[in-house]
């Protein structure tokens, strides 16, 4: 079932990437998206890939009824089934294939953590470019850390840019500030109790 949720990056927001294998999944991400994500991703790491299937086409219906894209972590036959982007780590396969395997309109990411050699490597075929981690993070506490600065730098890829790890909307500003368009959240939206008002918390720092 092919869905078509929205294939346009927007301008910049929040950027929401869902913490599964989890019961309430589904409406953790409906709250998450009413309280203004600009872009979901889904991301689950288990084998389960009747359930993965079955989520990942449930919340590509509710992205596309909210006209919010999204995102597949590290699988580009799931989102090439569903119309989704995908996002891409180092060691999750090749971009260009992924471009291929999805077509021009798709929305492909890729992570270059603290490399900004990376970063210009796939400037060219990414629609976007992530750094990461700039704090401490709960999801990946072994992460390479990224600056500000590098983040100033990246700018002249003339690229979206997405900031991870760590980041809370106290300290988002800066990053928005360095060059950040969207700031991408984890823990910091699904592991809060109400999902919807912290993912609103990083939603109004780009309305200012």
């Amino acid at each position: 079932m092919r869905v078509n949720p929205a294939s346009k990056l927007p301008l910049g927001g929040l950027y929401a990437i869902s913490d599964g294998p989890r019961g309430d999944l589904i409406a953790a991400c409906q709250a998450a998206l009413r309280g203004g994500a600009a872009v979901l991703q889904y991301r689950d790491k288990t084998a389960d890939r009747a359930r993965r299937r079955s989520e990942a086409a449930a919340l590509a219906a509710l992205c596309a009824q909210a006209g919010v894209p999204l995102i597949v972590n590290d699988d580009v036959e799931l989102a090439a089934e569903l119309g989704a982007g995908v996002h891409l780590g180092e060691h999750d396969g090749d971009i260009a294939a992924a471009r291929a395997r999805l077509g021009p309109d798709a929305l492909i990411g890729v992570s270059c953590y603290d490399s900004l050699e990376r970063a210009k490597h796939f400037a060219t075929h990414a629609d976007y470019l992530a750094f990461g981690a700039f704090f401490p993070s709960p999801t990946k506490p072994q992460a390479r850390r990224a600056t500000p600065e590098l983040l100033r730098a990246a700018r002249s890829l003339q690229r979206p840019l997405v900031a991870i790890g760590g980041i809370t909307p106290d300290n988002a500003p800066a990053l928005i500030d360095a060059g950040a368009n969207f700031i991408a959240a984890i823990s910091g939206v699904f592991a809060a109790a109400d999902v919807e008002a912290a993912a609103r918390r990083y939603s109004v720092l780009f309305q200012k």
